[in-house]
């Protein structure tokens, strides 16, 4: 099994992801942190944290993955630099289909505003320039995203 780094990214990307940074960063500073969630269709429930959840691409709730994503952002241009697969509350509370699947013991549940406040600790913890965060309602709207960018120092 491949090893993440501290955003999420494989090891072998995090060099790379680096170097956009670098250079997307020389000729403008980051404005913005966007957090957001993508779905995957999936057909079926058995690929690794699928569950019948809002999907996007869809515009409705069907069979998906979600991953819970970070983005910095300038004038010109954006990059993905941390992410995380959401484990959805089925699956964080049956240990049989997790171990099937190889979901490691230690993930565990938890909400997409967690998972997103996860990501913007590790992305301060590594050095990243701040910007205005911006997120839909979905995280918008939890006291404790927001309370959680407060006590960060983030608007």
């Amino acid at each position: 099994m491949s090893t993440t780094s501290v955003s999420g990214f494989r090891d072998g990307h995090a060099g790379a992801r680096e170097l956009v940074l670098s250079a997307m960063t020389k000729s403008e500073p980051i404005r913005a942190w966007i957090v957001d969630d993508t779905g995957f269709p999936k057909k079926g429930f058995h690929s690794v944290r699928v569950a019948r959840q809002y999907c996007g691409q869809f515009g409705k709730q069907d069979n998906c993955q979600v991953a819970v994503s970070l983005s910095v952002a300038n004038e010109r241009a954006s990059l993905p630099v941390a992410y995380r697969l959401y484990l959805p509350v089925d699956w964080a509370s049956a240990p049989q289909r997790r171990a099937k699947a190889g979901v490691p013991d230690d993930a565990q549940f938890k909400t997409k505003p967690q998972i997103a406040l996860d990501r913007i600790r590790e992305t301060l913890a590594a050095g990243v320039r701040q910007g205005v965060v911006l997120a839909d309602a979905g995280y918008g709207n939890g006291m404790r995203f927001r309370c959680g960018l407060k006590e960060r120092n983030l608007d």
